[in-house]
């Protein structure tokens, strides 16, 4: 449970990792290139244009003599539009400077004559910049022409509302839209009202909409009718009829009023055909909206989740396939909401979704790695067993055997067949002493039992050693000398002890030649006992010393002595002694012996001759 814990911590940690990233100015931006791939991708189906644009192309300034003639033309052609009837017009030129008077009357009674005609204002600063006051009273209305592109100069979103010097303007879209329902707007706090349409234009985010462009055609071209006002000076203005006219600039010289869009391609857009996308985007009343913060991270976490419930389930290919499902269903998030008129971030879910699907991967990786490292772990203690088995038993095992041999193969005196008799049960008891030792250190190493702890005399447990290892050790013409043994009281396992103190005098004798010398010291050293067992051997290079006490490492001593050693003997004399909270030292040198040390705590300590030997 405790494991699982750490797991769900660990892929909640990583996919609300990407789920931040997702909210970074980077990620922004992308989220915003992104929809832009949106609108290419997703187009929607063609609906029926209210708007139409009296253009103010390179040809008509030609004609105009740039600006000179502006006012007059304009008037002109208005005189000629009002002819077909349209709902309404909406100039996209400001007038605010006093230019010619006669032009300005022209003017002035093209626009009233036409009724429904909404003017430009433009926001300077913290002022704004009006048409001339004879115009402002022939005209229905006035509306702002800001646009507020965003950072990287696209201009996804339109602002409804601009408010500057304590004076409110509605966008003149919008204005376009309330003279063609005959209808006045109505505010509330998350959207704009006007007859039957709700726009979703809220007034925390400065009632602004996204933009529905209608997609061009198949060569970038806008689908909007357009005529210049060139044309319409010398043709009737039919494309006009009944439709909401937007008068503006679209000259290539324009480059102030122009704009780059979702759908542009090679040239921005002018502004004035932006005004009629925004108007379009009110009549048909598809608003795009953006996702709420709350959604993006309920399904991020609903990501995470999935993420972390798939790994934890299933393994393999089949987790993996479930795995790229997650991430293929944050990649397709984005059109799902798109075509339900949503705009989803892209990063926050991508990442979240890689970033969680990732951890949840390379935790399962890793967790059957150690799933199978454990299991091999196990395979290498049963093999240590059979070395064990075949290392430390086999001293034992042929005193048995070759005592039952004897017993079995001659007539021996009722005396010498006690005496072997007694030997045999001495080495099966030993041999049973021996299995349980091993055991109980692989029990200790594993964790699955206690150290016992009791207190008894060091002193005793050496004593008792040497004298087993006597017979060994005359057989080799070898004499072992103790020197004063501090009678120190450990406390620990006195089975385990005598262990180790046995196999380190059994080692002596073993890699020590015939007609030496072995030396047992006992000595306080501190809190602790130091038990230092001295050899006469051919000793260790310093590269050996450093891998005593590894499992199966066969030193060059008993490589050359032919002695059949594992490591597994003093593996566990290590392993003893640090249990007892103590340390194995060696020390030795090439042709000079070698002299292996235990330090172990100790309670109580004394000094006190050799305990007497058994006879």
């Amino acid at each position: 449970m405790r494991g699982n814990g750490r797991y769900w911590a660990a892929v909640f940690g990583a996919g609300l990792a990407g789920l931040l990233i997702g909210w970074t100015s980077l990620a922004a931006q992308a989220d915003r290139y992104g929809a832009d791939w949106l609108f290419r991708v997703h187009k929607p189906a063609a609906w029926p244009l209210e708007s139409a644009i009296l253009a103010l192309d390179d040809d008509s300034y030609e004609m105009m003599n740039g600006q000179r003639q502006l006012r007059v033309k304009l008037a002109e052609a208005l005189e000629r539009v009002a002819a077909v009837q349209p709902k309404a017009v909406v100039i996209d030129v400001t007038f605010s400077d006093a230019g010619d008077d006669d032009q300005n009357v022209r003017l002035a009674a093209a626009i009233k004559r036409l009724g429904n005609v909404v003017l430009a204002c433009e926001q300077l600063d913290s002022r704004w910049a009006k048409p001339l006051p004879e115009l402002r009273e022939a005209a229905a209305a006035l509306g702002h022409i800001a646009a507020d592109p965003e950072a990287d100069g696209f201009q996804r979103m339109m602002p409804l509302e601009k408010t500057a010097a304590r004076e409110r303007f509605w966008a003149m879209s919008l204005e376009a839209f309330r003279m063609t329902r005959n209808a006045r707007i109505i505010e509330t706090p998350e959207a704009l009202i006007v007859g039957d349409r709700t726009i979703p234009a809220s007034l925390f985010d400065w009632r602004r909409i996204r933009i529905r462009y209608y997609p061009p055609d198949v060569n970038g071209a806008s689908r909007i009718p357009q005529m210049s006002l060139k044309r319409a000076l010398t043709e009737t203005p039919e494309p006009f009829r009944g439709k909401v006219v937007f008068v503006g600039a679209t000259a290539q010289t324009a480059t102030r009023d122009r704009l780059m869009t979702p759908y542009t391609t090679l040239l921005p857009m002018p502004g004035v055909e932006i005004h009629a996308h925004a108007y379009e985007t009110i009549v048909q009343g598809r608003f795009l909206l953006d996702a709420r913060n709350s959604v993006v991270l309920l399904l991020a976490l609903a990501l995470i989740g999935g993420a972390g419930f798939v790994f934890l389930r299933w393994t393999g290919l089949a987790a993996y396939l479930a795995g790229a499902g997650i991430i293929a269903l944050a990649h397709g998030l984005p059109h799902l909401f798109f075509v339900n008129d949503i705009i989803f971030p892209f990063v926050a879910p991508m990442a979240t979704a890689w970033f969680s699907v990732t951890c949840a991967a390379v935790w399962q990786y890793f967790q059957t790695r150690l799933t199978l490292e454990l299991t091999e772990g196990e395979r290498s203690r049963y093999q240590q067993a059979i070395q064990f088995v075949t290392h430390e038993m086999r001293t034992p095992l042929q005193a048995i055997q070759g005592s039952s041999e004897l017993m079995n193969r001659y007539k021996l005196s009722e005396e010498k067949q006690k005496q072997l008799s007694q030997q045999i049960h001495a080495e099966s008891k030993r041999l049973a002493r021996m299995i349980q030792t091993y055991l109980d250190v692989e029990r200790l190493s594993a964790g699955q039992m206690q150290l016992k702890r009791e207190p008894f005399g060091i002193a005793f447990v050496v004593a008792q050693c040497i004298d087993r290892v006597k017979p060994l050790a005359e057989r080799k013409r070898i004499t072992i000398e103790a020197g004063e043994l501090a009678d120190a009281i450990v406390e620990g396992d006195l089975e385990l002890m005598e262990y180790a103190v046995y196999n380190l005098l059994t080692n002596a004798v073993k890699y020590s030649p015939a007609d030496t010398g072995v030396t047992v010291n006992c000595e306080l050293d501190g809190g602790s006992v130091a038990v230092a067992v001295r050899d006469q051997g051919m000793g260790m290079s310093e590269e050996d010393v450093k891998r005593i006490g590894e499992k199966f490492f066969r030193t060059k001593r008993a490589e050359q002595s032919g002695e059949a050693g594992t490591g597994i003997g003093l593996s566990i004399v290590r392993q003893i002694v640090e249990h007892h909270g103590g340390k194995l030292e060696v020390a030795s040198s090439l042709g000079k012996g070698s002299c292996f040390t235990m330090k172990v705590p100790a309670q109580v300590s004394s000094a006190s001759p050799l305990p007497e030997m058994e006879k």
